[in-house]
């Protein structure tokens, strides 16, 4: 599936993205861009508040976009941070990620030269998700 992902695309967006992040706290800017299932790209950047806890991450930006949009599930999603060594979606972003494509590809890129590649699945084993709810009866 990887090979089907233009990933220069998705990392240009992510690096967009974070230009339009608005982190006065932090510093900290973070973007996304996520393939969705139907061929969109949607950039996603992190949003800081006053209040730290109603700040919303990069990655569930992208999402919520996307899915205002009418998104219902994502190929992949790559995610671009100003450090030396790439960092992986947190918790919070793992699973609402999960919710719309449990098994995408997931690159997190950063300034330097190093690049994770994984999937979903593998950053979240074991996952709760709307299958779970289903079985449930």
């Amino acid at each position: 599936m990887t090979n089907a992902i233009d990933w220069d695309t998705l990392a240009r967006e992510a690096r967009t993205a974070a230009r339009h992040a608005y982190v006065p706290y932090s510093r900290f800017a973070v973007g996304a861009a996520i393939l969705t299932a139907d061929g969109k790209i949607v950039r996603g950047c992190n949003v800081e508040n006053a209040s730290f806890g109603m700040t919303n991450c990069a990655e569930r930006t992208a999402i919520f976009s996307a899915r205002a949009d009418g998104m219902e599930e994502v190929l992949a999603v790559c995610i671009y941070t100003p450090t030396d060594v790439p960092t992986p979606p947190c918790g919070a972003c793992r699973q609402v990620l999960n919710e719309f494509g449990p098994d995408m590809a997931v690159r997190a890129i950063c300034n330097g030269t190093d690049i994770i590649d994984t999937t979903l699945s593998q950053l979240l084993p074991g996952a709760f998700g709307p299958k779970n709810l289903r079985d449930a009866g």
